[in-house]
């Protein structure tokens, strides 16, 4: 049995997970357009992932995990998300759906906001 708490929330490192995911979908949005037709799925991802993060930014609440959450339930909640230069706006609302479950699990497990790689699984 692990009696050990759990880490403390940690705005900055939330913050600069944030960052380092815009700046990886900035990229592959550029190495998507730059494969073409074939790709625009994967640029539909990453526009949505940039979507997610800039909106995540915007709302300040990373310093309160559970501000932070309601925030991520209120963006899950609006019926479509605007976004321009995208291909599929279906495909969109469905990435940027998940990409918001996702962090929203993270942001339960406190768990996840370490890993800055560029590609994630």
């Amino acid at each position: 049995m692990d009696t050990s708490s759990p880490a403390p929330w940690d705005g900055a490192l939330v913050r600069r997970w944030l960052d380092s995911r815009l700046a990886a979908a900035r990229l592959e949005q550029a190495a998507a357009d730059r494969r073409g037709y074939e790709a625009q799925d994967d640029y539909d991802k990453a526009a949505a992932e940039e979507w997610v993060c800039r909106a995540l930014q915007a709302g300040g609440q990373a310093d309160e995990p559970a501000a932070f959450a309601a925030h991520l339930k209120a963006l899950l909640a609006q019926d479509d998300y605007r976004i321009t230069g995208i291909h599929d706006d279906r495909r969109v609302d469905r990435h940027i759906r998940a990409t918001l479950r996702k962090i929203g699990k993270m942001t339960r497990t406190n768990s996840g906001f370490a890993n800055t790689l560029r590609y994630q699984g």
